[in-house]
């Protein structure tokens, strides 16, 4: 008897254990039936709460193992038992528990030849599945060829008992134990016939449910490896790509078309990258250990994650975090400034790092202005000593023409060379005085003889033409571009056909970095596009023809790394005009990428730059990113993604640049702070460009200080100079967020200038800015680490980097603590957004 407390609920399942009578157990399961039938989850999670499932449980086998079992009971039993299953993910571990799992297999094997009693068999055994151990149980006790039998060809009767029956056998396929029984037992194969049996016959529609309960039963099997390999082994994924392109054409069958689709991706084989090495073209040997060893390091280094803000945030201590202090009221709360790390007398070394507390400022004091020269003036006013090259040839007449070939280019425009021959004007004058250019705060003459002094991995000897002719900004605002429906599912669908045909495949390599023969845009291929990338922040290692207008493209590896692979800026040439071309970068590393929702990539064409429309333009249609089926050589377990986009061509034999973003190269960030340099005046504004440290690449890296110069030499005025406050910008320790620099490039412009916002800045402010920490990491094409292979966020410029992988960090922390009221700010970038991460100089030092 239940206790007075209980409620109406509990006494009805108490009474449900333990009725002796048939017209009690039907009374109660049909209130219960009523109960959970009118109200919503609530009701039914409300009797799993009071036992609800147990006392089904209970009655169940108490019912089935009576001498003759009464189904007038059994089944409503089993109804109501496979709704509330259906919430109570504990259900298969209950049924275990109460012996219930065996009993209602063996209903099913009495009642094989009855559909309906069947059926409500395997709507039980289905959720009892939700457990992995539970339909182990079943695979141990045979359940499986029970289950398939049921699973009968095409058919009009029956129909529901076939539909519970593949739910049920994708149900038990949850278990790895029990794939490998129905691989072992050809089951995968028959699933197939099945399949292709009721795709045959259903011409009227009527049995979708069916076939994409087939579908999901496949979907199981391919979960593992053993089931994927026997999809494979019977020409599975031929049968669906057939299958599936009938499904295409009919509106019926929109619902077959994805699963299908996603399963024929599962069960691609895997197929190694098309490389002689994982590693990267590039190694640099570092002072502390030579590039051998790294060869142990980059498996374990290139598991770790893309992104390493999350876990730098776990570790730094709660002290160090960034708060806020100018909304803090109690003064007794605010901490006090952090003591320097080291001796002071340390930071005496860096003291011309703050020119602007030293300088006399002379000048003030004279009537007419003092022209000061830097040592950039021979540059700036006398002829670059760094001209394209003209290969000792003259001038061919498609130069003297407004039409132009790629050869023509690439011979008289596009190479470079230290030595000019005397008497002969330089390509780039020809060049400048035949088409001329107005960008602003750009003079190709500079850049190329800034190139010079430019040291790469690879040592380029070849300028990009976007870097050095320069480029406008777009006319105007470019919307993010609208994406076709099925757009990837189409790309998808495509790539499938080269396991499907492969004799339709071309495969032809027509650039490779590692093979010196396929490095330059010759006419080594004329019918196909010719690819290079051998230029400052290129990044291209190998181009494959695939099919006529089709190219897989692959990334070239950071140095001394395996990983990073995204950012991209190549030259391509060599087409045919109004014709599109399908790119696919097959090695990018990022789970997802906002190229799926409206980015695009950026292109730069000779033939309208020369015609005076200089631009970098968004490009490219049925723009996707996806995972693909290519995998690294040495076997790490990390996936792939491909990046596709379709681009049409304006011109014919055009040379055109393709880049993941707008590219900013480490020259042309020298040329701009040079030209910079000369523009502002220097009785207002005092500009300072200086070499903040040589990076092991031997490159400088850039230290610029912007403040107001003093009304007088008078005392008040200096003091006021050098007790301003320091604001501290950085940007590009990620040599692959180009937008990063932009943003500084509009930030030292406008500090530059004469707006009124700008003048108080100046005059209220010290502006420290070093605007690419990672010289080497932009020079040569690279995503994310410095040459020794690591990962840097901007809380990691610290002593500990300059220690083990050069200067720049530690030279960058002592121009901060060299300042007082330091303020840091570091613009960061990448394929979602472009944002400023402030800090206090106390998060620097951590």
């Amino acid at each position: 008897m239940a206790a007075p407390s209980s409620s109406g609920l509990e006494v009805l399942l108490g009474t449900l254990q333990n009725a002796g009578d048939m017209e009690s157990m039907l009374n109660i399961l049909n209130v219960l039936d009523e109960l959970l039938s009118a109200g919503t989850d609530r009701r039914i999670h409300h009797m799993i709460s009071k036992g609800g499932s147990e006392a089904l449980l209970t009655a169940l086998v108490n019912s089935a193992r009576s001498f003759t079992p009464n189904y007038t009971i059994l089944l409503p039993l089993l109804h109501l038992l496979a709704k509330v299953g259906h919430r109570d993910r504990q259900i298969g571990l209950k049924a275990q528990k109460a012996d219930a799992v065996l009993v209602v297999l063996g209903l099913l094997r009495q009642n094989v030849e009855n559909a309906r009693r069947a059926a409500a068999c395997l709507w039980v055994l289905r959720v009892f599945c939700s457990s992995v151990t539970t339909a182990e149980l079943l695979g141990k006790n045979r359940g499986l060829d029970v289950v398939f039998r049921l699973m009968s060809p095409h058919t009009t009767k029956h129909l529901r008992t076939v539909k519970a029956a593949a739910d049920a056998f994708t149900a038990m396929l949850c278990s790895k134990m029990n794939c490998r029984t129905a691989v072992a037992k050809g089951y995968i194969a028959d699933l197939l016939k099945l399949y292709e049996d009721w795709h045959n016959n259903d011409t009227n529609l009527k049995n979708v449910p069916i076939r994409r309960a087939l579908l999901y039963c496949l979907h199981l099997a391919a979960s593992s490896s053993v089931g994927r390999d026997a999809i494979v082994a019977v020409d599975g994924i031929s049968l669906l790509f057939q299958t599936t392109q009938t499904c295409l054409t009919m509106k019926g069958l929109e619902s077959l078309v994805e699963p299908a689709i996603q399963l024929m991706r599962k069960c691609n084989p895997k197929i190694p990258l098309p490389l002689t090495s994982d590693r990267s073209a590039y190694s640099f040997p570092l002072p502390s250990r030579p590039v051998d060893d790294w060869e142990a390091d980059l498996e374990l280094y290139d598991g770790s994650s893309e992104d390493d803000s999350e876990e730098d945030a776990e570790n730094e201590e709660p002290d160090n975090r960034d708060y806020e202090d100018d909304l803090e009221t109690d003064v007794n709360k605010l901490r006090p400034r952090p003591e320097p790390d080291r001796p002071l007398e340390q930071l005496g070394q860096y003291v011309h790092l703050c020119p602007e507390l030293h300088h006399d400022f002379q000048d003030l004091d004279s009537s007419s202005e003092v022209d000061e020269s830097s040592d950039d003036d021979s540059i700036l006013e006398g002829e670059s000593n760094y001209k394209l090259n003209d290969h000792r040839n003259s001038a061919s007449p498609s130069i003297r023409e407004n039409h132009f070939k790629t050869n023509d280019f690439h011979k008289h425009y596009f190479g470079c060379s230290r030595k000019g021959q005397e008497g002969q004007s330089s390509m780039v004058d020809r060049l400048l005085e035949k088409y001329g250019t107005s960008i602003p705060n750009h003079d190709p003459r500079l850049y190329a003889a800034t190139a010079a002094d430019t040291k790469s991995i690879a040592g380029y000897s070849i300028l990009a033409f976007p870097d050095f002719w320069g480029h406008l900004p777009p006319q105007e605002q470019e919307p993010m571009a609208k994406r076709p429906p099925h757009v990837q599912r189409k790309k998808v669908f495509e790539d499938l056909k080269r396991v499907i045909c492969p004799e339709d495949m071309i495969n032809k390599v027509v650039f490779d970095m590692d093979e010196p023969s396929l490095q330059c845009p010759s006419d080594v291929c004329p019918s196909s596009l010719r690819f290079f990338s051998k230029f400052e922040s290129g990044n291209l290692r190998k181009a494959i023809q695939v099919r006529s207008h089709e190219y897989d493209l692959i990334l070239n590896a950071d140095v001394n790394s395996s990983a990073h692979c995204q950012w991209f800026y190549f030259e391509v040439s060599g087409m045919m005009a109004n014709v599109p071309y399908r790119f696919n970068i097959i090695n990018c590393e990022k789970g997802n990428s906002q190229c799926n929702y409206g980015m695009q990539p950026v292109l730069y064409s000779v033939r309208e730059a020369l015609e005076g429309r200089p631009h970098w333009l968004r490009t490219g249609s049925e723009i996707c990113y996806y995972r693909n089926n290519f995998c690294p050589r040495r076997g790490q377990k990390h996936p792939f993604y491909t990046l596709t986009f379709t681009v049409t061509f304006r011109h014919e034999d055009d040379v055109c640049y393709l880049a993941y973003h707008y590219p900013y190269t480490y020259t042309t960030l020298q040329t701009h702070l040079k030209m910079l340099e000369k523009s502002v005046d220097p009785r207002k504004v005092f500009f300072r460009h200086q070499n903040l440290c040589d990076t092991l690449g031997g490159n400088s890296c850039s230290l610029v200080t912007i403040t107001a110069c003093p009304t007088s030499r008078a005392w008040k005025h200096l003091h006021q100079l050098r007790n301003r406050p320091c604001v501290v910008l950085t940007a590009r320790v990620h040599p692959g967020e180009s937008n990063a620099s932009w943003v500084l490039k509009g930030t030292l412009e406008f500090l530059c200038s004469d707006d009124p916002v700008a003048e108080s800045l100046r005059e209220a402010y010290i502006f420290k800015i070093v605007p690419m920490l990672n010289p080497d990491g932009v020079i040569n094409g690279k995503l994310e680490p410095r040459h020794r292979g690591q990962l840097l966020s901007a809380s990691q410029v610290c002593w500990s980097t300059w220690r083990n992988t050069g200067q720049t960090g530690y030279s960058g922390k002592a121009v901060h603590m060299e300042g007082h009221g330091v303020q840091c700010c570091h613009a960061n970038g990448n394929d979602s957004a472009i944002w400023l991460q402030r800090g206090q100089i106390h998060a620097l030092e951590a």
